[in-house]
């Protein structure tokens, strides 16, 4: 008779802690690089700052907001044994994902279009702090955009297994590590908007 293996949920938990603190460290990083270029140079940051859509960054706010409360009710629901409910969530979070990378891909275009880039025609004369500003303004939303399409990846990929049993009421702990995962792009977001957008 052939041995169930045990599965070690708890260091697949520490594990994605982990790897969401690397995660931190990169981003935290860039957040110290911001803050050291701003300090230098606040004024043209300010000035920069208004040439971004606060309306798109607000709108891409709420998105990711409530893709994390679909995302936590998802996990509720399979916890309860309630697998087309989750299913339904999970697709309404990887909407969402998708909806944000839309209104980023809108909002870059505009940017790009009317010279708004490093050495774009935009800011050839402009004071050099504003070249810095839209320099990080692209590291910074296009990497925690390759983010959110990772996570909308993995999103896929659960929901997949959801439809397949592999995430059910007894092993949900992939769904549980992808929500986390999910929450750290959401709060990653939640502190570009301020700097970028509302850059004072």
């Amino acid at each position: 008779m052939s041995e169930v293996p045990e599965k070690d949920y708890q260091g697949a938990k520490i594990g994605m802690w982990l790897f969401l603190f690397t995660e931190l460290m990169l981003f935290g990083g860039l957040f110290i690089l911001y803050a050291g270029s701003r300090a230098l140079h606040p004024e043209e940051f300010h000035t920069a700052s208004r040439e971004l859509n606060v309306f798109l960054g607000v709108a891409n706010t709420v998105i990711l907001l409530t893709s994390s409360l679909f995302m936590a009710a998802a996990i509720t629901a399979i916890q309860k044994g309630s697998k087309k409910l989750a299913m339904r969530l999970v697709a309404l979070t990887i909407a969402c994902g998708v909806f944000f990378l839309i209104n980023k891909g809108v909002e870059w275009s505009q940017k790009f279009h009317h010279g708004f880039y490093p050495n774009g025609p935009a800011l050839a004369h402009s004071p050099a702090g504003e070249p810095i500003f839209f320099g990080l303004y692209f590291i910074m939303t296009g990497l925690h955009g390759l983010h959110v399409l990772a996570g909308t990846l993995l999103l896929c990929v659960m929901l997949v297994w959801l439809a397949r049993d592999r995430v059910r009421a007894d092993d949900y702990v992939s769904l549980e590590n992808s929500g986390l995962y999910w929450h750290l792009v959401d709060v990653i977001w939640i502190f570009l908007l301020p700097l970028f957008y509302l850059a004072a």
